[in-house]
């Protein structure tokens, strides 16, 4: 187990050095010109010279590029160009808004998810089966700002249930004292994740029912709800471990359009503005982060694994 971790380890190195060497050279192949962006179209010769030296852009690629390295090896994920503040910091701000948002919605769908997809299973080719799958189909279509818009449609505009826009606040305090204005982006992100979930739950759960050992417990005459809850649920939990390990970079970057949608202050909409602003450091730091979790997030997908199915040993 720990030779597997190590090279895993070291397959995340290469992984997150291509994907920084990726990331950086695909910014500066866009068009324009970074200091006019900044500054302004009428900025000066002067002006746009001294910005290119503040920062090191007067300096070739592969030295720019060195020099982030350095930086992101250090912990310092660049200084945002807009707000004149460290990326660090900004995300290290706003990290915990993204957590409650992702973390909530991940808690229901799961919640709801995994009972949802092995009862289907369970009564497969059902009534509640056809009808379950065609919400899940149904929602798994629709893109998740779209589904946001209906819902603010409904809820907000047409019933005034819940306000159309998240929390506004400075700081995670300010975001929780509003919970009404939470529910909106949480249920968004919940009803998408179901449709996700489900769909893998069921499908594990149907092949976990024609095993060998699930008949052997229905010979011995347990009963169906024992068999299922026991026999069936664990090991039909595979392919959803993965996909929650995988997820675990949704915690920056899934609540990006939904941010956007509801105007929620977090990683991805910070994430966002900096696209739509040409703030290229900010991009580039939320970029390596994501990667980091990626890697993080498959390897503890791996070693649930081994937690969950005894037969799974990595060496």
């Amino acid at each position: 187990m720990i030779g597997f971790i190590v090279r895993r380890l070291l397959q995340a190195v290469v992984v997150l050095v291509g994907l920084t060497v990726f990331v950086f050279v695909l910014e500066h192949l866009i068009p324009g010109n970074l200091a006019k962006a900044i500054l302004g179209q009428r900025a000066s010769p002067a002006a746009i010279a001294a910005f290119n030296s503040e920062n090191g852009l007067d300096h070739p690629l592969v030295v720019q590029y060195l020099t982030f390295l350095g930086h992101v090896v250090t912990g310092n994920l660049g200084y945002s160009y807009r707000q004149n503040q460290s990326v660090d910091s900004l995300v290290a701000h706003q990290l915990p808004n993204d957590v409650l948002l992702v973390g909530s919605s991940l808690v229901l769908s799961l919640a709801i998810a995994v009972p949802l997809g092995v009862a289907q299973a369970a009564k497969r080719r059902s009534a509640f089966d056809h009808a379950a799958t065609a919400v899940s189909f149904t929602l798994y279509s629709i893109p998740s700002y779209c589904l946001g818009l209906l819902l603010v449609a409904w809820l907000a505009i047409a019933s005034h249930l819940f306000p159309p826009e998240a929390p506004q606040g400075a700081n995670f305090a300010s975001v929780i004292s509003d919970p009404r204005a939470l529910v909106l982006p949480v249920l968004t992100l919940t009803l998408v994740n179901v449709a996700y979930f489900s769909r893998y739950m069921r499908s594990s759960a149907i092949a976990t029912l024609a095993e060998d050992y699930v008949r052997l417990a229905k010979a011995k005459g347990l009963g169906r709800r024992k068999v299922i809850w026991h026999h069936v649920l664990r090991n039909s939990l595979l392919p959803v471990v993965t996909l929650v390990g995988l997820s675990l970079p949704a915690v920056l970057t899934a609540g990006l359009i939904i941010e956007d949608v509801f105007n929620f202050p977090g990683v991805g909409l910070t994430y966002y503005n900096a696209a739509v602003n040409a703030d290229y450091p900010v991009m580039l730091g939320i970029t390596v982060l994501v990667g980091l979790t990626t890697v993080i997030g498959s390897l503890l997908a791996d070693l649930a694994y081994a937690v969950l199915d005894p037969r799974v040993r990595y060496v």
